[in-house]
């Protein structure tokens, strides 16, 4: 028990100063995500591939076509486009100016992610990885956090299996997100899908002109003692883990990304938490407040989709997070 206690201690305080991929925070979800970390090598997770959709937006969906947070499905397919998958033998010696420059190109040429209902909300699951120790103490239901974000920020939704095993309950509560600030709510629930949404599609594609964009918007407090391109790293950060990405923001973003330092593309594939094999963005910039730990982002070798993101400590992953399914529902409880 005193082993499980250090390593949750541990885990709190690596994650204390990163920011959030997913900033539409459920209060009891907290819990979860944090338990997510450990030092052994051997992962436990949940191996089921992500889906990425986008419902009532049209009929048929070709996944590798379609390059958006949530993909798009249509039709006809004949005008997007399906960028080559990349490999082992590609991502040896690649800059990471060179993987966002075409990651880029392959989203920003797809179409447009239609935006939702201000009361429809998003449904997300992520598988979530653990250590032996941590696992041995978590039921099934700890592999995976799932939530629902009303649009507008308004309500949160979460599934509670505390009083009823059997049947889980869906719990909802109000969030306030959009008007946190100017209520001056104790706490932060993060920036509501919608303002995700309307951030990134209002950036230009070229990296100069969003990162002009996110420094006016200033979202994410500036740390202490920190210089500017950290505080363009915490902007972007938070933006790579929205739901809902608009194909040319997300492009934008990464240029935008591009141009910061402490980033290395590591030379072969990993896999996710969901079991996904990715290419892993490392950022070495000191994400959380300490030095020892360092940020992967994970990207789809096909897509050029942000799939989740992992914690290292001095080169050994202590936490992982993968979406597995991120859509649109008309209401809490309801999945696709």
């Amino acid at each position: 028990m005193e082993e499980l206690i250090d390593e949750v201690a541990r885990v709190r305080e690596l994650r204390a100063g990163a920011p959030a991929p997913d900033r539409a925070r459920l209060a009891p979800g907290r819990a979860r995500l944090l338990h997510a970390a450990g030092t052994d090598r051997r992962r436990h997770r949940v191996r089921v591939r992500p889906r990425f959709v986008i419902v009532g937006v049209a009929a048929a969906v070709t996944a590798v076509a379609v390059a958006a947070s949530l993909l798009v499905g249509r039709d006809d397919t004949r005008g997007l486009t399906t960028p080559a998958t990349l490999t082992d033998a590609d991502l040896k010696g690649m800059t990471a100016a060179e993987l966002l420059e075409r990651a880029a190109e392959a989203v920003e040429g797809q179409p447009p992610v239609a935006e939702p209902r201000a009361k429809q909300w998003i449904y997300t699951r992520h598988a979530l990885e653990y250590t032996p120790v941590l696992a041995k103490s978590l039921s099934d239901g700890d592999f995976s956090d799932e939530r629902w974000v009303r649009y507008d920020g308004g309500e949160m939704a979460f599934v509670d299996a505390e009083v009823n095993q059997q049947k889980p309950s869906v719990v909802v509560e109000d969030a306030d997100m959009e008007n946190e600030a100017e209520n001056g709510t104790e706490e932060d629930d993060g920036r509501s899908p919608r303002e995700m949404y309307r951030l990134l599609g209002s950036l230009p594609p070229d990296a100069q002109g969003a990162l002009r964009a996110l420094r006016r918007e200033n979202a994410v407090p500036d740390a202490k003692d920190r210089d500017r391109a950290h505080a363009d790293y915490r902007e972007i950060s938070d933006l790579l883990g929205a739901p809902i990405k608009p194909p040319q923001g997300l492009a934008g973003l990464y240029r935008a990304l591009a141009t910061l330092p402490h980033l290395d593309v590591v030379d072969r594939m990993v896999e996710d938490a969901a079991g996904q094999r990715a290419i892993a963005l490392r950022y070495s910039g000191n994400d959380s407040g300490d030095e020892r730990v360092e940020r992967e982002w994970l990207i789809d070798p096909v897509t050029y989709e942000v799939l989740g993101d992992r914690m290292l400590q001095n080169g050994k992953m202590v936490s992982g997070k993968a979406f597995v399914v991120a859509t649109v529902v008309d209401r809490p409880g309801e999945r696709r």
